[in-house]
């Protein structure tokens, strides 16, 4: 690395980035002629690396995800280095990000989390067959925003050797996001107080058809578990053939329509509250402590927040705005034992956590990402209370990346 490396001035129009187009997407707002205008650039401009990656992202935003990963390699081919100048006229810190290639779940997403702050952003875009560069630009601290998956994890494993001795601090870890997959965060946090993350297996898919067939027994791949269960393809993501099964033909059914070969199997765990709905819980774990995203109702157990009907219920926000209004003396006290072993045993600054609690008042883990979607999008006259919530994530995140940089100082 070199102290005084600046990444190089680009001759074409800057990138628009991730985060401006998605609230464009959020506002349901066409994206398709600015795609258009993004690919005219492109074709005019075979160099133009920054139209290219804007292009990659209108095509995921508008579903188009096989042609958008094959745009991005195309801009990754051309330009591995993209920078986002920081908001504010005085930069007060240069963050260097380690991305890998991806949809918009493969990475941490690092521009909603610095949106409107004093941070400059460079985005380094590594892959397994790529060259380390010689240069990078000088920054302040380095954070690993590569995502655990199974096509990630030999990224992962080559970057922990290549930041083992940097020079600069480094947030999160490759070898502790490594640790993220399903049954490694189960692994991890078993036996961990007051928590319950059910046992979750990986599967093959024979094994599953076995099941199905009643040719062999849910204790059979989950010791002391039985229907109901809950299985999801290994590598997907919100919710897709995430089903509940309860039974062997319910297994049969599932994998006539599925065709993928490794699952994710765990026990299903019925967390509905005494009004018979289910409740969600977006957490940001931040040097520890804990900070409310979102907060969903439903009367499905899997619950996405787009789905759960909270536009359309001016009940269920004010419970999310009481939820956030009280997280601090409510949810994070009750929870402070589950949540502060999370973050000894995972050992990354910054997490995500989709949870909800048990009718014995356990925290009831589904998932733990560096990846998840924490934003300030919503309807600001709907969600008033929103954007106060969310700000206390981006200035915990931004305390995050100051107190890194003075423990180098210090150091």
């Amino acid at each position: 690395m070199s102290d005084n490396i600046e990444s190089a001035a680009h001759p074409f129009p800057p990138l628009i980035g991730v985060a401006p187009l998605m609230r464009r997407a959020f506002l349901n707002e066409d994206l398709r002629p600015l795609g258009a205008e993004l690919l005219a650039r492109a074709q005019a401009n075979p160099a133009d690396a920054h139209a290219y990656l804007d292009f990659s992202t209108v095509l995921q935003l508008t579903n188009n995800r096989e042609s958008a990963l094959a745009v991005q390699a195309q801009a990754i081919e051309l330009q591995s280095l993209y920078s986002l100048p920081a908001r504010q006229s005085e930069p007060g810190l240069r963050l260097l990000v380690i991305m890998g290639l991806g949809d918009l779940m493969s990475n941490t997403p690092i521009e909603f989390l610095l949106e409107d702050s004093d941070v400059s952003l460079d985005m380094l875009y590594v892959t397994l067959e790529s060259a380390w560069p010689e240069t990078v630009p000088d920054h302040d601290v380095m954070m690993v925003a590569v995502a655990e998956s199974a096509d990630n994890q030999p990224l992962l494993q080559r970057l922990a050797g290549l930041v083992a001795n940097w020079p600069r601090p480094v947030i999160n870890l490759p070898e502790y996001i490594a640790v993220l997959s399903r049954d490694g965060v189960c692994a991890a946090l078993q036996n961990s107080p007051n928590l319950d993350m059910p046992i979750t297996a990986r599967v093959e898919r024979a094994a599953l058809q076995a099941l199905g067939a009643g040719a062999t027994t849910v204790g059979a791949l989950l010791p002391q578990d039985d229907f109901p269960l809950i299985v999801r393809p290994i590598g997907s993501h919100a919710g897709q053939n995430l089903e509940k099964m309860m039974h062997c033909g319910d297994v049969a059914d599932y994998l006539a329509r599925v065709d993928a070969e490794q699952f994710y199997v765990s026990r299903f765990v019925d967390y509905r509250n005494a009004d018979g709905l289910f409740r969600k819980y977006r957490i940001a774990l931040i040097e520890g402590r804990s900070f409310v995203c979102h907060f969903a109702v439903s009367a499905h157990w899997m619950i996405h927040y787009l789905n759960a009907g909270m536009d359309a219920s001016a009940e269920k926000r004010a419970e999310e705005a009481a939820c956030m209004a009280n997280f601090d003396t409510e949810f994070a006290l009750r929870h402070a034992p589950a949540l502060h072993a999370i973050y000894q045993r995972m050992g990354l600054p910054y997490l995500g956590i989709d949870c909800a609690e048990t009718s014995a008042g356990d925290l009831l883990i589904f998932e733990i990402d560096n990846a998840m979607v924490v934003h300030a999008m919503d309807d600001e006259q709907m969600y008033p209370y929103k954007k106060p919530a969310m700000q206390k994530v981006f200035t915990a995140f931004r305390q995050m990346l100051e107190n890194a940089r003075h423990m180098t100082v210090a150091g």
